[in-house]
This record gives structure tokens, sequence and C-alpha cells, in this order.
């Protein structure tokens, strides 16, 4: 798109949000027009921005009457155009649905849920919302060496703070019983064998289609040898039992698969009961046939997996359910990865599961993100097949949407420079908390001769003596040799306006999620609430206590 053009809507938009919210655009409601109306922009959202935020900041500065100018001779169809009702997205209906539906959600419980898990429970959630019935949380911790105990808490509390509602619990360590018959169900019908080959020759073979030479042996060994891994007379990696399926498969990773190992490690929940763990595709498939699944969505790099498990469904006659695989969602510069994340917590490299470099949901939380922006995120982005990259300014701005028109606004000065304004006089002043929100009320200063004033070296360093700036909403100060001194209340069109904060005594450290933090002083009237502000020209921070708090975004 050329750049002239792009300027030209985005400051169009500017200029008709500014009219329709007392003035002042919203970026995120601008972004979010620009990246709807211009889809193929969205890969270039990041370079885009800064130039969305300058022309949004000089269309703010502008007086409203001066927006209505500049739209009446540049852009009249905003001022008489009609209200449209805002785009809604649906997710499609699910196939063979019949009414009710059983849905649900299987994490591992290697750590707590990050947000690309938060795709696969509002999907699926919203489903079960639509049509009625029941949504299981099914954690899946069959593997006792990949399991974070507080997981089995956290898990069920992320669910809750996402507006996930879960209605039933199960957890498969709990079910080794179920998964034991099973398995001897298959053994006895000829479906399932014990392999005592390596492991590196097992798979070589496959690899050429070639049987194990266990694989045809008498059920009567593999019947014994099960037993025997049951109740701990082997040990890890003397045997393995294989599903039996095609061995000229065109995939080979669906060739005779792995159904149960033998694992030594103690299990977080039932210590040494257990010697002999279902795999994953074993597991699932059977609970996904005894808990009733109707429909099963689930990312595409399932479905290997689930021509595997189709494998279980159809030696035992079970109806399959539906299934959706939707495509993979890329999460740049986020960390989801538990492991990393585990041993940066034991180095101290992050302080916790919560820690707001991290892509978990309790750290998105902690941040002051809206449970609602993951939710219209991921309705938005639907069940497309098609692979994708996350969007943290579509989520920003969808996030933006939810928080602009009921959060405070306060003046933060980082790096400041403390001022003795020569000449300042007494005065009163009420500062609105909100520029269009009433119901937000104000603040009010007393403001006297000696008051100091506390304003950014960033907009204070560069001036020369002898240049004015506009204390927001206070009055007008003129560099000096010595420091400032007043220069009038009366608003100068074009004069550059900072903000600032009188007698400053509150300091206030705000943590970035790229590992850094910025210092300075915050007006006082941060001590009366909790939750998110926005710190004008500065982004929102959630606020963490009296002295320090998070970023969440501009």
């Amino acid at each position: 798109m050329d750049s002239t053009v792009l300027r030209k809507e985005i400051r169009k938009q500017a200029i008709a949000n500014a009219l329709g919210h007392g003035g002042k655009a919203s970026q995120g409601s601008v972004v979010s027009h620009i990246l709807g109306a211009y889809p193929d922009l969205r890969k270039e959202a990041g370079s885009i921005m800064p130039e969305i935020s300058r022309i949004i900041s000089e269309v703010n500065s502008l007086s409203i009457g001066e927006q209505q100018d500049i739209a009446s001779q540049e852009f009249p169809e905003i001022l008489h155009k009609e209200e449209k009702a805002p785009q809604e997205h649906h997710l499609p209906d699910l196939r063979n649905h019949n009414g009710r539906v059983v849905m649900r959600m299987a994490p591992s419980p290697s750590g707590p849920l990050h947000i690309g898990h938060s795709r696969m429970a509002i999907l699926n959630d919203e489903y079960v919302k639509r049509y009625g019935g029941e949504l299981i949380l099914r954690i899946e911790d069959t593997n006792p060496a990949n399991i974070d105990p507080f997981a089995y808490e956290q898990i069920p509390r992320d669910l809750e703070w996402l507006g996930v509602r879960v209605d039933r619990l199960v957890i498969q360590s709990d079910r080794m019983d179920i998964y034991y018959n099973e398995a001897r169900k298959l053994i006895e019908m000829g479906k399932m064998y014990a392999c005592t080959c390596k492991t590196e020759d097992f798979k070589a073979k496959l690899l050429k289609s070639i049987a194990c030479p266990h694989r045809e042996q008498d059920i009567a060994i593999s019947k014994e040898a099960f037993e025997n891994a049951i109740s701990g007379m082997m040990k890890s990696k003397e045997a393995a039992f294989v599903v039996k399926t095609d061995l000229d498969h065109p995939n080979p990773s669906v060739r005779d698969w792995i159904a149960f190992r033998i694992i030594d490690t103690p299990h977080p929940r039932h210590g040494a009961k257990y010697h002999l763990y279902p795999l994953m595709n074993f597991s699932v498939a059977v609970d996904d046939h005894l808990l009733g699944l109707t429909h099963v969505i689930r990312g595409k790099d399932h479905i290997n997996n689930t021509e595997k498990q189709k494998y279980i469904f159809r030696y035992n006659g079970w109806a399959l359910p539906e299934y959706y695989h939707y495509g993979l969602v890329n999460f740049p510069d986020v960390i989801l990865k538990t492991s990393i994340i585990k041993k940066g917590i034991q180095a101290g490299q992050f302080s916790g599961w919560d820690d707001i470099r991290l892509g978990t949901i309790m750290a998105f939380r902690k941040r002051g993100y809206r449970k609602e922006t993951f939710r219209k995120y991921w309705i938005d982005s639907g069940m497309r097949e098609i692979d994708s990259e996350f969007s943290k300014e579509i989520f920003n701005s969808i996030n933006k949407s939810f928080i602009d028109a009921i959060t405070p606004r306060l003046f933060f000065v980082k790096n400041p420079v403390i001022l003795n304004i020569a000449k300042l006089p007494e005065s009163a002043i009420d500062i609105r908390n909100h520029p269009t929100n009433r119901d937000l009320g104000h603040r009010h200063y007393d403001i006297f001769p000696d008051t100091k004033i506390a304003v950014s070296s960033e907009d204070w360093a560069p001036l020369k003596d002898g240049d004015t700036v506009r204390l927001k909403d206070l009055c007008n100060i003129r560099k000096t040799p010595d420091g400032a001194e007043f220069a009038g209340k009366d608003m100068i069109k074009g004069l550059q306006i900072v903000q600032w904060v009188p007698d400053p005594e509150l300091r206030f450290r705000v943590y970035r999620p790229d590992g850094t933090s910025d210092s300075g002083f915050v007006e006082k009237y941060i001590l009366n609430g909790d939750g998110l502000f926005q710190f004008e020209r500065y982004g929102f921070v959630n606020k963490g206590s009296n002295d320090e708090g998070y970023f969440l975004h501009r």
C-alpha cells in the first residue's frame, strides 16, 4: 500500500475516532480499523505502529473544533456516514452435533497454562456453551518425569480466570487400571504385543516396513510380559508394548506404535505404585471413547496422533468422534516452553511462573490483560487450518478496546528532573481522570509558589534556555539558566505538552516484559486504587504495590 495513501487513511480514521470520543482518538480502535480494512498490513503491523502513534498524537493535540474543520475539508464523508454495526466473527457449526456435545481440554501438567493453551480452552468452551453438554478437563499425567505438581492446582485456576467452565475433572494417572484392562483386551485380540527389541532396532525396522520379530509371537508371551511389567518385575527399557497397525502405512510414525513403556520414575501423585505407563495415544483413545467425546478440537500437529488413535477405535468397534485440527500458531519472542521456564526459575532468572517476561496465563494476568481479550482474539482467529503468527499488535489493540474507556489516567515522570519554578502563582486545579468518562472523577491539587515540580529528563534535557513548554492542565513554563520560570496560563497552539508530578515524593518503578524497568515519580492518587492505570504518554500499568507495577501496553 502506498505510504501516502496509508497516512491519509490513518489520519482519516484518527479524526473520525476522535470526533466520536470527545476529541481523543483511541489507538486501539484506529489500529483495529486499519488492520481490519487492510488485512495484508497485518504482517507489517510492527513497522506501521510508530506512524499510527505519531498521527494519533498529532490529532489528539487539536481542539474538537480544529478536528471538525479537518473533517469537513478533507473527509466530509465521516461527518455524514451512517453508524455501522461492528463486525462480528463466528465459529463454524460443528458437524454431526445432534444437539448436546461432549468435548475436552487435555493439558499436560508440566506447568501452568500458557497463551497457546488458551486457544484450545476457549474454542472448546465456546462450542459447549453454544450446543450445551459437557466440557471435560482431562489432566494427562502419565509421564511422571514431566510433571510439576503445582500445575494440578494452577491449571483449573487459569481456566476459571479465562471464563472457561469445567464440568468434570479427570486425572489420567487415577485411571491406570482402566488402561491396563483395555490393553489386555487388545493383547487377547492379537492387536498388541510385547517387544523386547532395542529402541533403535525397532525404529529401523519400521522405517523399512519390516516386522518386529516379536510381532507374531504367541499371545501368551505378550500377556505374561504385560503382567510382569505391571508388577514391577521388568525394568525400564526391558520391554515395550506395541499396537499393531499397517507396516506399509505411508507415514512411518503410524506403523506399529508404542502404547506402553516401563518407567521407574516415581509419580508425584502415586509414588512408586505404578511401573507401566500408557503413552499419550493409547490413553487418549481409551478416554475419548469411555468419556463419550463427540467432538475433538486440537492443533494440526496432532493429525498423525489422530491416525494412530483411530486404530484403537477400529479394533474395539467404537464410534469415532468428529475431529478438527486447526493451524499452528507461531508466538515470536514469547517464552512458552516449560523446560526453559523451569530451568530459569530454578536458576533465579525468572521470579516464578507469573514472571511478566513469560507467556503463561499467570504472567498475562499479572500484567493486567482482560480475559475477554483472549476470547475475542481466538474467536476472531477461528478454526482455520492454515498456520499463522500471533500478533501482539492486534491482541493489544483488542485489549485496549476493553480497558481504554474505564481506566483512570495519571502522570508518571520517569528519569525525573525536579524544578523550582520562579514566579509560580498560587492556584487550585482539578484534573479529570479520564478525558471522556466523567464517572472516573478528577484529582485535585493546590499549587503554591514553592511547590516543587518533577518533569521527565527526556522532555526537559533537549530544551534550550528560553524554550517554553506547557505543564499539562496547569501552566506554561520557560527554561532558564537557573532552572525554570512561570510563562503564563493561556494555551499556546503548537506548544509541547509535558507530564508533571507536584511535590514529588512517591517513587514508582514499572517492570517491563523485555526485562527492563523504568523508575520515576507518580501522582499520589495511585494510592487510592488498585488495578490498571494509564500513565499518560507512557502506557497502561497494572499496579502491583504502592511503589511498583507492571507494564501492559501503550
